[in-house]
């Protein structure tokens, strides 16, 4: 059986060289290739894969949030990601998210194949060392909406900015920021954007 795979990934050499390496396997298929987390919808719609190996962090959207879209939109489409940072919040917010996988990219590629064909076969497969931190690290404090003021305020300059991103009021998106950086013991928004990524929250 063949095993139809998208990839996204936005660097260009990373994809490049993950098609030619799939090329030699003989039960892989590489039907979509996009460099962007907004692209991966609607190329995974189109193609009908059945594993998406996702990066973390692309443009436009994550990698956890285009896996979360693609379980409602294309639910036979299994998501494995696969990311250089190998943080404990990832891996939560990954499998919150639907996917079937997570390793990191210093995977051997032997392992990062094996992983792919029990993803498709209808298996989990999480990294080991990360599974383990990712439980003494517990859940994130943030609730979802401090989360996404977080992510917005990563490339947002202003209040308002944020605000429009997230279609909410800029008093909420205060209220918002001054509950995530008191949980994160943050001493200001840049800070608090810090410490949430470092853990993988946001």
């Amino acid at each position: 059986m063949t095993i139809r795979l998208l990839l996204a990934d936005d660097q260009e050499l990373i994809r490049t060289a993950l098609e030619r390496l799939f090329d030699l396997e003989g039960d892989f298929e590489v039907v979509a290739s996009v460099s962007r987390g907004d692209e991966v919808e609607e190329a995974a719609a189109r193609t009908r894969p059945d594993v998406a190996l996702l990066d973390v962090e692309m443009p436009g959207l994550d990698g956890v949030a285009a896996c979360a879209r693609l379980a409602r939109r294309v639910p036979a489409c299994r998501c494995l990601i696969l990311t250089t940072f190998g943080r404990p919040g990832f891996l939560r917010r990954a499998m919150e998210s639907g996917a079937a996988g997570f390793l990191v990219k210093d995977a051997p590629f032997d392992e990062l194949t094996a992983a792919i064909r029990r993803v498709a076969a209808g298996e989990r497969v999480v990294d080991p060392a990360l599974a383990a931190a990712t439980l003494a690290h517990g859940a994130s404090p943030l609730t979802p909406r401090e989360a996404d003021v977080l992510r917005a305020a990563r490339t947002a300059a202003t209040v308002a900015d944020i605000a429009a991103a997230v279609f909410l009021s800029e008093g909420t998106v205060r209220n918002y920021l001054s509950a995530a950086m008191a949980k994160l013991g943050a001493r200001n928004r840049a800070e608090a954007v810090r410490l949430a990524e470092d853990q993988g929250w946001v």
